[in-house]
C-alpha cells in the first residue's frame, strides 16, 4: 500500500525507505544541503514555540547529517541572540560534505565533550538520527548519559539518539527526549515498544515533501487513532434487530477464573453484539447472570448443548480464564474445529503453542509479548527487540490476524500494511484488560467486519476507552470494568467530516 493510500501523517516509514526519499529529494531540489537547512530551521521553530524563554541552548552534534541539522539549528539560535554552545562527540569530525558545510555556516562556539555538558535551558540531541541500529559505543553512551542527567528539556532531532528507528528497540543507552521533531515522515519504530519511553511528544516536519515524493517507498505501517473509528463504525440501519448484530460465544472461566469470561462477555455486549452466550463452569453461571443478566450463560458439560452453541455463534472468543487442564483443552479443540470466526487469547494461545491446530481462516490472536514468545519459540526480549517482525512472523506461521499487545500495539496480517494503535496508556497494564479486548474484537467480528478490520478497530476502541477512563480517574488503579461505559461511547463515534 503506497503512502497516498491513507493520510500522509499516518504512514509510518522505515529508515531504508527514508534514505531513498532523502536522496531523491536532494536531486529534485538541485541542492543536497537544502533539506538540512529546512530540517535545522524547522527544529529551531519547534524549540522556539515550546520554550520561548530559553536563553542558553546546548546542541549536541554527531558526525553525520543529523549533526549537520543540529549545527543549522545552532546558527538560527545564535542569530536570534541566544547563548549557544555546540558540543561535539569527541574524535567525531563531520563525515559528510553536508555536515561540514553546516559547521562552517554556524561560526559559533564549538567544544568537544569532556565528560560533562555546559549548563543550558534546553539541550538539542543531534547525535545519530536514523543512522544508528546498534548499541552506541562507550564514548557515545557517556554523552547520552550526560544528556539524560542534565535535568533540562531535551529536543531530539528526527530520532532520540540510541533508539532504533526501524524497530523501536533500545539496544543500549538512549536519549530520553521531552520532544522529538521527525523529519520528512513519521517513523514506525518511534511508535511502539521501548521507543515510547524515549521520544516524548512527537512532531512532524515534512520539509516541504509530499506523498508523491514517497512513490515506490512502501510504509512499514499505518498509525490509527480514535479519530479513525468512524472508518469502521457507521450508523446502524433503522430496521436492525439483535440477530443482525451478531451472536458471540465466549468460552472460558475455569475454576478460579470466572471473572475473566464475565469481563469478556460484558465487553462484547458493550461493543454492540446483539446476543452473547457464555460457556463456562457450572459454579460461574449464577454469579455471571446476577452481574450480567443480558448474557446467556451455560454450564459446559453437555456435549450436545456445546455443539449447538458453537453452531449458533457468529464469532467465538476463546481463552479468557480457560485454563490448560483437560477441561480447557477439550473446549479449545472443539472451538478450533468448529471453523467459526475465532478470537484466541490467554490460555487458548498457550494451548496453541503446545498443541498446534490449523486455525480457521481469518482467525485473530491477541498475544502479549510473553505469549508471542511461546508461540514463536523465542524469548520476550526477542519479541520486544523487533515487534514488527514478531507480529509478521506470527501472522505467517499461524495464517491469522495478530494483535501484538503492549505499548504501541501492532495489528498484522498477511498481505496487509500493519497498523499501529495510536492510543492506550500504562494504566491498562492490569489483569483482565486482555479479556475485555477479546470481547470487543469478537463482537465486531460477529457484526460482520473482516478479521483485520475487526482486530484493528477493536484494539483501537479498547485503547481509546482505556485512555478516557484514565483521564477520568488516573492511570493507577484503573480496572478493566472501568472501560465498559467508554466502550459504548466510542463504539458510536461521530461521523468523519
Amino acid at each position: 500500500m503506497s503512502s497516498d493510500a491513507f493520510p500522509f501523517a499516518q504512514a509510518l516509514h522505515g529508515a531504508v525507505a527514508l534514505r531513498t526519499v532523502e536522496a531523491r529529494a536532494a536531486v529534485a531540489l538541485g541542492d543536497a544541503f537544502e533539506l538540512m537547512r529546512r530540517a535545522g530551521q524547522a527544529a529551531w521553530r519547534d524549540l522556539l514555540a515550546h520554550w520561548p524563554q530559553a536563553q542558553r541552548i546546548v546542541v549536541v552534534c554527531g558526525p553525520g547529517n543529523n549533526g549537520g541539522d543540529g549545527y543549522v539549528l545552532a546558527r538560527h539560535a545564535h542569530e536570534a541572540g541566544r547563548e549557544v554552545t555546540v558540543v561535539r562527540w569527541p574524535d567525531a569530525a563531520p563525515r559528510s560534505e553536508l555536515a561540514m558545510r553546516a559547521v562552517e555556516a554556524f561560526g559559533g562556539r564549538v567544544i568537544a565533550f569532556d565528560g560533562r555538558l555546559p549548563d543550558g535551558d534546553v539541550i538539542v540531541d543531534a547525535l545519530f538520527g536514523i543512522g544508528l541500529s546498534r548499541a552506541p559505543d562507550e564514548s557515545a553512551q557517556a554523552l547520552i548519559a550526560a544528556i539524560n542527567r542534565a535535568g533540562v528539556h531535551v529536543l531530539a532531532l528526527d530520532v532520540p539518539s540510541g533508539l532504533d528507528a526501524e524497530r523501536g528497540s533500545v539496544p543500549g543507552a538512549a536519549v530520553v527526549a521531552t520532544r522529538t521533531v521527525e523529519f520528512m515522515a513519521c517513523k514506525g519504530g518511534l511508535r511502539t515498544g521501548a521507543a515510547l519511553d524515549h521520544t516524548g511528544a512527537l512532531a512532524l516536519a515534512t520539509l516541504g515533501l509530499n506523498a508523491s515524493d514517497f512513490a515506490g517507498c512502501e510504509p512499514i505501517a499505518e498509525r490509527i487513532t480514535p479519530m479513525d473509528l468512524s472508518r469502521w463504525l457507521g450508523p446502524r440501519p433503522r430496521d436492525s434487530h439483535k440477530g443482525r448484530n451478531g451472536r458471540v460465544l465466549c468460552i472460558g472461566g475455569e475454576h478460579g477464573s470466572g471473572g475473566a469470561i464475565m469481563l469478556c462477555a460484558q465487553a462484547a455486549l458493550r461493543s454492540g453484539a446483539g446476543l452473547v452466550e457464555v460457556a463456562t463452569r457450572e459454579r460461574h453461571v449464577a454469579p455471571l447472570l446476577a452481574r450480567l443478566p443480558e448474557a446467556m450463560a451455560h454450564e459446559v458439560g453437555d456435549e450436545a448443548a456445546l455443539r449447538e452453541a458453537l453452531g449458533r455463534a457468529d464469532a467465538i472468543a476463546l481463552g479468557p480464564g480457560l485454563g490448560r487442564n483437560e477441561w480447557g483443552l477439550q473446549l479449545y479443540e472443539r472451538a478450533v474445529a468448529s471453523g467459526k470466526p475465532l478470537l484466541l487469547d490467554a490460555d487458548a494461545l498457550n494451548l496453541l503453542a503446545t498443541k498446534p491446530f490449523a486455525l480457521p481462516a481469518d482467525a485473530v490472536m491477541t498475544p502479549h509479548p510473553g505469549e508471542a514468545a511461546r508461540l514463536l519459540g523465542s524469548t520476550t526480549a526477542d519479541i520486544q527487540r523487533d515487534r514488527f517482525a514478531a507480529a509478521h512472523a506470527l501472522s505467517e506461521r499461524y495464517a491469522c490476524v495478530v494483535v501484538l499487545k503492549g505499548a504501541g500495539t501492532i495489528v498484522a496480517a498477511s498481505h496487509e500494511t500493519p497498523r499501529v494503535i495510536g492510543a492506550g496508556n500504562p494504566g491498562m497494564a492490569v489483569g483482565g484488560m486482555g479479556d475485555v479486548l477479546s470481547g470487543v474484537i469478537a463482537a465486531l467480528r460477529a457484526q460482520g467486519m473482516n478479521a483485520f478490520d475487526a482486530a484493528s478497530s477493536g484494539a483501537l476502541l479498547h485503547a481509546a476507552a482505556g485512555d478516557a477512563a484514565a483521564h477520568e480517574g488516573g492511570e493507577r488503579g484503573l480496572l478493566p470494568s472501568d472501560l465498559m461505559p467508554w466502550l459504548r461511547h466510542f463504539v458510536n463515534p461521530e461521523p468523519m467530516r
